[in-house]
């Protein structure tokens, strides 16, 4: 079976999913989307992860593992999603360390939040995205909202079903506040853990 790449399109909020959040995942040479229900901690870590300018004041759970691999030479060279079954991804991490090549079973949502870690690349099968793989008209100001919290790793029946991605929550205003106070109110953020109220205002600030 031919492997497929995919990269990460962003992270929604279900609108009828209570405390759902889907990662979206793009077929990187096509216009397939997948999209996975995934955990309140998971949807947070990837969203840090792809978040460069957030770094939280502790390690996460994952940003250990990153780590402690790295201490002990181990490389994630490739997270594979290689199973669907009654809507539920399982997913591989494909290990290297002293040329010696292992695979590890993980969740779907821990795999990629690996991956974004380990810069390694995201697959999966053909017959997987044939499968779940849909078509969303995404409005591309919307691309940027990043979110956190959620249920297993599933397809997200009611985006599917609507065709388009819903924003997640209304953004406080922040166009208002002086940028020296943004800055203070984006360190606050950090140090609350609040990284998804950091986010907003990190993208405030961007815009100034």
């Amino acid at each position: 079976m031919s492997l497929v790449r995919l990269n990460i399109k962003g992270i929604s909020y279900s609108q009828t999913q209570n405390g759902a959040y889907a990662l979206i995942l793009n077929e990187v040479d096509g216009d397939r989307k997948l999209p996975i229900v995934i955990g309140a901690f998971e949807a947070q870590s990837i969203a840090i992860a792809l978040e460069k300018e957030i770094r939280p004041p502790r390690p996460l759970t994952h940003d250990l593992f990153k780590n402690f691999a790295d201490r002990f030479d181990i490389v994630v060279k490739q997270v594979i999603i290689h199973k669907l079954v009654d809507g539920v991804f399982y997913s591989s991490l494909i290990c290297e360390r002293d040329k010696i090549e292992e695979i590890i079973d993980a969740r779907t949502s821990d795999a990629i939040a690996l991956a974004l870690r380990f810069e390694a690349p995201i697959f999966t099968y053909k017959n997987i995205l044939d499968k779940a793989g849909i078509y969303l008209k995404v409005d591309p100001s919307k691309d940027d909202e990043d979110t956190a919290s959620g249920s297993e790793d599933s397809v997200l029946v009611d985006d599917i079903l609507s065709g388009e991605l819903e924003p997640a929550v209304a953004k406080d205003d922040y166009s208002s506040k002086p940028l020296e106070e943004l800055h203070k109110l984006l360190e606050a953020a950090v140090a609350n853990e609040d990284y998804e109220k950091a986010a907003h205002i990190r993208d405030e600030i961007s815009k100034r």
